[in-house]
């Protein structure tokens, strides 16, 4: 977004933009809602007791991917400041969800991987939130696939600038 649309008033949106995309919002902010009811008794027993977020969880996921990760590329995945996924991972380390050790290869540099002992929850959970939009995912053409991510990836990093 211009810096000259950031100033601008906001605007009612037009119909065509409600209909493309607006009126959709509703029903994916319920998705998100249900996380909470979904996730397995003992992960929700270590988030509330942890006080632990969304954006802690969403740290979860990158380390199932690949791990174990650096912090700075944990930051750089997530498009996140260095010292926000550095206190995001003190939070989940000190809740035993993820263990930090030095890299052997470079001790400057931080390694996180997931806690062993919660490995098979956070991967059931992450694997039943994938689904819905892995199966999306998997029944788009290449070419919508990509611009279906990219306009994820932009919608994520407007409003986390919002």
């Amino acid at each position: 977004m211009t810096d000259h649309k950031q100033l601008a008033e906001p605007q009612v949106p037009r119909p065509e933009e409600i209909q493309e995309a607006l009126g959709f919002v509703p029903l994916v902010e319920a998705y998100f809602r249900r996380a909470q009811v979904e996730m397995p008794d003992e992960l929700r027993a270590i988030f509330r007791g942890h006080q632990l977020t969304a954006r802690h969880g969403a740290v979860l996921p990158q380390l199932i991917a690949e791990e174990p990760l650096s912090v700075s590329e944990l930051a750089r995945r997530m498009g996140l400041s260095l010292p926000t996924v550095s206190e995001l991972v003190g939070n989940l380390n000190r809740a035993g969800l993820v263990e930090r050790r030095e890299d052997p290869a470079n001790r400057r540099r931080t390694l996180v991987s997931l806690a062993e002992h919660h490995r098979a929850t956070v991967e059931g959970f992450v694997a039943v939130r994938a689904a819905p939009l892995l199966r999306v995912l998997d029944n788009l053409s290449p070419r919508d696939r990509e611009g279906f991510v990219a306009g994820l990836t932009a919608w994520s990093r407007e409003v986390r600038n919002w």
